[in-house]
């Protein structure tokens, strides 16, 4: 099969490039389509029990796609003429924000907030702004007054009279056009809002808009990715200098990056063609593509240029080439793909998509690392000036790669397997300190000092409510809220969730009945309490319109919104444990508690889902690359060489997520397992060449100085080519990038080190050591 391949890529070179040309043409043609798609059911597993829950009411009760923009007063409190004016406009805009539910926007100006109060003929109930209001002082005092009475304060109205909230809920399609709604045109508009808030005409406006919701993350997140484009040019430029320092040639180090460029192109253009767009979650692929591909270019660029050095011609080096790097090759971009096949088993959108794009990115390096790139590499022929160069460069390292080989002797083997296992004591120490979920507040994608988490940050400072709520779907049967039995266990659940770490303010049904039951006893605190007389429960349940979200129009659901200080692993667990402990512990056959809605109860359902899946990801990765090894080897000492060196750096990788307060998410869970998939690819190459001059009869300490003569710089080169890939990510705009930059950059060094030496001290130990003696997975001579 090799000798086939050969003879068709090299008997007709001209028609193999002008096949890949053309292809490129096309390719690049349908990558001018890439549009960025990015939707909120995409980052969710929609599978889940909890997401079941969310969908099903979505329609009825809203979802988690909230937006919140917070009027607040620069200077004094909110009641100035200028603050009602702007907080007019910014309440006006947002009714016709696209895909907004014009039912679902509050504000402290809209009809459908208002009040109830005692009053000496009973109870008189009226809108919190009322329609006579004028902005004078009484008026300002008549409306704050009403918004106590309304019970908003905390929630539509800062706890300090500073501001105020205007909320709405957003509709998953557009409702005009029936398309998906664009979050990134929703954010422009919200950032518009923000912009003209200010432009008080008339009335000196001295008021800040701070703006929060799952549709201005998206924004934000699609901006910094944007903008990290920048970071692929310095990517380029870093990476083309290694190669340059490596080949000390124009001409060799041109291909590489050219055809690591094409298959950049090709991946952009099949995605295209199969009619997917580019997330903000995956917009880094094409940056790890590239690195994949100038890595593994560099060996085949060092394999010919070995070559060249020793006389040979370009077509007679590159052909050379071919055949002793096409199945090592052919196994290390496999070992990549299943990294990237592995993590599509994980019920997220978004991940599957993350590994469609790199599944084809690595696909078209396939084709142009191991046929385009020897084929333009067939073409170079070396002088005299450049064997010299390379020779010298030989030179140079063979007194380190003379040092290097000592690992592969027992005694130096044997330390090197102890300070191993020290290592491996500290990783499994650490490891399981990682959270699943998110470690910091705020939106985790975005740095800790972004616009968006400082607005958070005001929002939950003044107000009792936030983004952050999770809503728990309360099951009865038909007219249970005039059921007692069924709103006493309701109101024990709402004091009992109320109660629980991490719990701002809990609104349910049965704490509003309640309320409204002490104003028909002329407010009276002793009131305070669930009637059991039936027709006393209808007179305290009647006043709670449908539209508030507290009840369906038969009362057999009544949602309990639960606020929390933050979206933390640590909150989500405490309140989701609490509400599993009531459910279970529920003795009331006609109700039950159904988790759940809230971008809360999503983060809750998807921290579940990737604390599922992390294990078994890992397990079909590492299954995976063993039997790539042992097909490949037919070796077990190989194989062991080879994956050891893996296990203890993904080890490590988790204690390092754990020191720098990583948490597994769904941005960093595939990282881990693409750093397997990837980092194997030193070991293959090393014990692919070393097995060759073990089979030459070398004992394995001198065969492994002889493997690191020809290989050690190009895999060392490797190493440093698809960090320099990545690392870039560690100053990206967005904290998710830095994460998943800081991690892979760590796993692709610290794997090729442990490649170089661990690899050998092990094969010290487990492969035969005789001179002349056959080595298990070696060629027969």
């Amino acid at each position: 099969m090799t000798a086939r391949i050969e003879r068709l890529l090299f008997a007709r070179r001209p028609l193999v490039l002008a096949a890949f040309a053309l292809v490129t043409l096309a390719m690049g043609w349908l990558a001018t389509g890439l549009k960025v798609d990015a939707g909120f059911t995409k980052l969710v597993p929609v599978e889940h029990e909890y997401m079941r829950t969310f969908l099903e009411y979505r329609d009825e009760f809203g979802g988690a796609d909230r937006v919140l923009i917070a009027v607040m007063a620069r200077d004094g409190d909110m009641f100035t003429p200028g603050f009602f004016a702007a907080l007019r406009k910014v309440t006006d805009a947002m009714f016709f924000l696209p895909g907004v539910d014009r039912t679902q926007v509050y504000s402290l100006l809209t009809p459908n907030v208002r009040f109830i109060e005692v009053v000496e003929d009973g109870v008189a109930a009226g809108n919190v702004l009322p329609a006579d209001f004028e902005p004078t002082e009484a008026g300002f005092a008549r409306v704050r007054e009403n918004a106590v009475k309304a019970g908003i304060v905390g929630r539509l109205v800062a706890n300090d009279f500073t501001g105020a909230l205007v909320a709405a809920k957003l509709q998953e399609f557009h409702p005009n056009t029936g398309e998906r709604l664009d979050y990134l045109e929703v954010a422009r508009e919200l950032e518009r809002i923000r912009r003209e808030a200010g432009a008080g005409g008339d009335v000196d406006v001295h008021v800040d808009l701070h703006v929060i919701g799952f549709a201005k993350m998206v924004g934000d997140i699609a901006d910094g990715a944007v903008r990290v484009m920048a970071f692929f040019g310095i990517a380029f430029l870093v990476t083309a200098l290694f190669v340059y320092a490596y080949t000390r040639s124009v001409r060799l180090t041109v291909p590489p990056l050219a055809c690591s460029l094409v298959a950049v192109v090709w991946q952009i253009g099949g995605l295209t063609g199969l009619g997917f767009g580019v997330d903000p979650m995956s917009i880094l692929v094409p940056f790890l593509v590239f690195a994949i591909g100038v890595s593994h270019g560099v060996q085949m660029v060092s394999s010919v240029r070995a070559e060249a050095a020793g006389g040979a011609s370009g077509l007679e080096a590159a052909r050379a080439s071919v055949r002793r790097l096409l199945l090592p090759g052919a196994v290390a971009l496999a070992s990549d793909s299943v990294g990237f096949v592995t993590i599509s088993l994980i019920e997220v959108q978004v991940i599957k998509e993350i590994a469609i794009t790199a599944s084809l990115g690595v696909a078209a390096i396939i084709l142009t690392n191991l046929a385009l790139l020897p084929v333009l590499l067939s073409y170079f022929e070396a002088d005299d000036a450049e064997r010299r160069r390379a020779r010298e460069r030989d030179d140079l390292l063979r007194p380190l790669w003379s040092r290097v080989a000592r690992l592969a002797h027992r005694g130096p083997a044997a330390a090197v397997i102890g300070v191993s296992v020290a290592l491996l004591g500290a990783g499994a120490y650490l490891a399981p300190e990682v959270r699943v979920g998110d470690e910091h507040r705020g939106v985790p994608e975005l740095r800790t000092d972004s616009v968006y988490n400082l607005d958070s940050a005001v929002i939950t400072d003044r107000f009792d409510v936030g983004v952050d709520v999770l809503t728990v779907i309360a099951e009865t049967v038909e007219e249970g809220c005039i059921d007692y039995e069924v709103m006493r266990t309701l109101d024990d659940f709402e004091w009992h969730v109320r109660n629980v770490e991490g719990v701002q303010s809990v609104v349910g049904l049965a704490g509003v009945a309640r309320g409204i039951n002490a104003m028909w006893n002329e407010g009276s605190l002793k009131w305070r309490t669930l009637p059991r007389n039936r027709y006393m429960l209808v007179q305290s349940v009647s006043p709670v319109p449908t539209g508030s979200g507290l009840l369906n129009l038969d009362c057999s659901v009544m949602p309990v919104s639960i606020f929390t200080a933050d979206h933390k692993a640590g909150t989500i667990e405490r309140v989701v444990g609490a509400v599993k402990a009531f459910n279970a512990g529920n003795a009331n056959e006609r109700i039950a508690f159904r988790l759940a809605s809230g971008n809360v109860g999503v983060m809750a359902a998807t921290n579940e889902e990737v604390e599922a899946s992390q294990f078994p990801i890992l397990a079909y990765v590492y299954a995976a690359v063993i039997v790539l090894c042992l097909l490949s080897f037919r070796s077990v000492s190989a194989t062991v060489c080879i994956v050891v060196p893996l296990a203890i750096v993904s080890l490590l990788a988790y204690a390092l997520m754990a020191l720098l307060e990583i948490g597994l998410k769904v941005s960093t869970l595939p990282v881990v397992a693409l750093g397997v998939g990837i980092g194997v690819d030193y070991g293959i190459y090393i014990y692919g060449r070393l097995r060759t001059h073990l089979a030459e009869g070398l004992d394995f300490a001198a065969a492994y100085e002889r493997t690191l003569a020809t290989t050690g710089a190009g895999v060392v080169l490797t190493g440093l080519t698809l960090a320099a890939g990545v690392a870039t990510w560690i100053v990206a705009p967005l904290q998710f990038q830095a994460d998943m930059g800081t991690v892979l950059t760590f796993m692709f060094l610290v794997n090729m080190v442990g490649a170089v030496v661990l690899l050998p001290a092990l094969g010290a130990w487990l492969v035969g050591r005789e001179k002349g003696m056959r080595v298990p997975g070696s060629p027969d001579r």
